[in-house]
């Protein structure tokens, strides 16, 4: 019986490095689900990427092991292939949040194991400049905390470490100046935050990034969150944020397939937590169901 192919790619030193651990068990899982495996532990930033772009039609299966960093780079490599093949993802970060989004369980083995034997579900990325991302496009207050946070912090203190790294940087808030474009309509307004997301949680809350979201459906969340003028304003921010109530008119929701951002200044962005560059203009296009993810199968109704 001719086996199935399998390239396994985990960055070992994410999260605290447990995958080492679990390695046996997931290779174990691999083989038994009928595949022959190379494994591979990436070796430096971009790795992935490079990888799998550059591994044409060999692969029936890649999976990858790391945190959404290692998922944004195996998903940004798929991207520029030709060729595409379902993705597998076994979170191993300290936020995970694109796996949450995906119903993808902490547990290695049981991720391992849907990994192999789950079904592919046709996934939404973004494009954004001719880069990819997967689940957020960010700039502004605490987007440069998740790259600027150190590896050892966040493996001690998890969310923790975001949030810290995010108030010390309160008292300074810089805003932008923006010109927004989408759906044919044009606003301009002073931000001190935005993101474009195809996520339920972003930074490891549920639900900031707004509501129905459906991870196939072609379109976005934006939330743009303006420059409050006085502390009352930014009261009425977070109790929003944290509340999850839209009754402020100092954030701006709304769902798009495609958004231009300009301004002025260049804006550092980050995308899926790793940094992405700083740009005076960037324009944002979902591709619709562009890669296949492994999940979950649907249990048989009825």
């Amino acid at each position: 019986m001719k086996r199935k192919k399998l390239l396994f790619i985990y960055n070992p030193f994410s999260g605290k490095g447990q995958i080492k651990n679990k390695l046996s068990e997931i290779v174990d899982q691999f083989v038994k689900s009928g595949y022959e495996v190379t494994i591979y532990p990436t070796q430096k930033p971009q790795d992935a990427m490079e990888l799998v772009e550059e591994t044409e039609e060999v692969y029936d299966l890649v999976v990858c092991s790391g945190g959404d960093g290692t998922l944004d780079e195996t998903v940004t490599g798929m991207m520029r292939r030709e060729k595409k093949v379902p993705i597998g993802y076994i979170p191993a970060g300290s936020t995970n949040d694109f796996a949450n989004s995906l119903d993808i369980p902490k547990s290695m083995e049981q991720a391992a194991r849907i990994a192999v034997e789950g079904e592919p579900f046709g996934c939404d990325i973004g494009s954004f400049n001719g880069d990819y991302f997967v689940y957020i496009a960010a700039f502004g207050l605490f987007t440069d905390v998740s790259y600027a946070t150190s590896q050892e912090l966040k493996n001690r203190i998890g969310h923790l470490a975001y949030l810290l790294e995010g108030v010390k940087r309160i008292p300074g808030i810089q805003s932008y100046h923006l010109q927004v474009t989408c759906e044919g309509h044009t606003f301009e307004d002073e931000f001190i935050y935005g993101m474009v997301t195809n996520s339920t949680s972003a930074g490891g809350f549920k639900n900031i990034t707004g509501k129905n979201v459906e991870l196939d459906d072609g379109l976005f969340e934006v939330t743009l969150i303006r420059m409050p003028k006085n502390p009352i304003e930014l009261n009425e921010i977070i109790g929003s944020l944290t509340n999850l109530i839209d009754d402020t008119d100092l954030i701006y929701t709304f769902k798009t397939d495609r958004i231009t951002l300009k301004s002025l200044e260049e804006i550092p962005w980050t995308l899926d937590g790793e940094y992405g560059g700083t740009h005076s203009e960037v324009e944002i296009q979902n591709g619709k169901q562009a890669v296949q993810i492994m999940v979950k199968k649907k249990e048989l109704s009825g």
